[in-house]
């Protein structure tokens, strides 16, 4: 804590500290976890934790905008979530279709683009509608990508993105000796963005939970022992500030980097 010997530098409201100049993530993903934690050391219902955490999920989108995150990927829903308690998950359901109908006239009135990636049979047809209209509404959107996975995993993904190969190979339309992994990157989820620099979970838990597999081949992991519903701007930039320490290598030795970098 801050002593009032020693006060806290000045800085504008709600914009944490001033960056460096070593570079920011282009592609934040979070796995988002510890809303239940969260709710039980409260003596709350599990829903309560996951509306709380909702407000941590304004905060950080709120911050990656300012920050120039050009995307952001939060995973709200595994493939693997189905197995929790139905009157879990119909509440999950519920608020997910809440923040549908609240949530997106606000994004798109700050100019970010809304995408929700994963299997949306799973859904409602409620739900599903309005993941068309979010998506519809906001596409043309310059500022932050803001990306949903929900009913998403990675194995998934990737299975999907093998089984379009293999139906262009027996069409006729490819030939397998041309598939490679510039193929295979062009038929798994957020094609069109940045890979996944930056990995950040929440809750003390390490590992990635079958989130973008393939999109994090190179992604630098962060892990916080802060619950979801705690994590605000200031947690964002505390973590954003940790990347900026990292060296990412990329195979290469420390003198290939020094020669990259001064050339």
């Amino acid at each position: 804590m801050t002593s009032p010997q020693s006060p806290r530098p000045a800085a504008p409201p709600d914009h944490g500290p001033t960056f460096a100049e070593a570079p920011l993530p282009r592609h934040v993903a979070i796995i988002m976890d510890g809303n239940n934690r969260w709710a039980k050391a409260r003596g709350l219902s599990g829903i309560r934790g996951h509306h709380a955490g909702v407000e941590a999920v304004r905060a950080v989108i709120r911050r990656a905008a300012e920050r120039g995150i050009e995307t952001l990927t939060l995973f709200a829903f595994s493939s693997e979530n189905w197995k929790r308690p139905a009157s879990e998950v119909n509440a999950l359901m519920e608020l997910f279709l809440m923040a549908l109908q609240r949530e997106v006239k606000k994004l798109h009135r700050h100019g970010i683009r809304l995408s929700v990636i994963g299997d949306r049979s799973g859904f409602s047809s409620s739900i599903q509608k309005h993941i068309d209209s979010a998506e519809a509404l906001t596409r043309d959107n310059t500022g932050l990508h803001l990306v949903i996975a929900a009913n998403y995993g990675g194995r998934w993904d990737i299975a999907g993105a093998a089984r379009r190969l293999a139906e262009r190979v027996a069409a006729g339309q490819l030939d397998p000796e041309s598939i490679d992994e510039q193929s295979m990157d062009e038929e798994v989820s957020l094609s069109g963005d940045a890979p996944v620099d930056f990995c950040i979970r929440t809750s003390g838990e390490q590992r990635i939970s079958n989130f973008l597999l393939w999109q994090m081949a190179y992604a630098e992991l962060h892990f916080t022992p802060v619950l979801w519903p705690d994590f605000d701007g200031e947690a964002f930039d505390r973590a954003l500030s940790d990347f900026q320490g990292r060296q990412r290598r990329f195979g290469m030795t420390d003198e290939q980097l020094e020669a990259q970098q001064g050339g």
